[in-house]
């Protein structure tokens, strides 16, 4: 039996209010923590093309359930209502590509 896929987590963020944005930064981390994710990049990023986000976030999980599961948690949840007004944010989820 394989291994599901990997999963990850791709944030575009441009904070409007970092004052408010610090209440997310506190509790985020603990959601993350707790479902494995791995930071992979983050930061500014050049725009090449599209929407010039002032940074861009990839997270890597070990399935895309897990990835889910992060997001859709309590902790993330109580996280994003610390966000809300203080950023605008895209936020997608893309498995990997098998290697096989």
């Amino acid at each position: 039996m394989s291994e599901p896929a990997k999963a990850y987590w791709i944030a575009n963020v441009t904070v409007t209010d970092p004052a408010a944005y610090q209440g997310y930064q506190a509790l985020a981390p603990e959601a993350f923590r707790k479902y494995g994710a791995r930071f992979l990049a983050r930061g500014e990023a050049e725009t090449l093309e599209g929407t010039a986000w002032q940074r861009r976030v990839i997270i890597e999980f070990d399935s895309m359930a897990q990835a889910r599961a992060c997001y859709n948690s309590a902790e993330y949840r109580q996280a994003r209502q610390e966000r809300a007004g203080a950023c605008t944010a895209d936020i997608a989820l893309i498995e990997a590509v098998s290697q096989s």
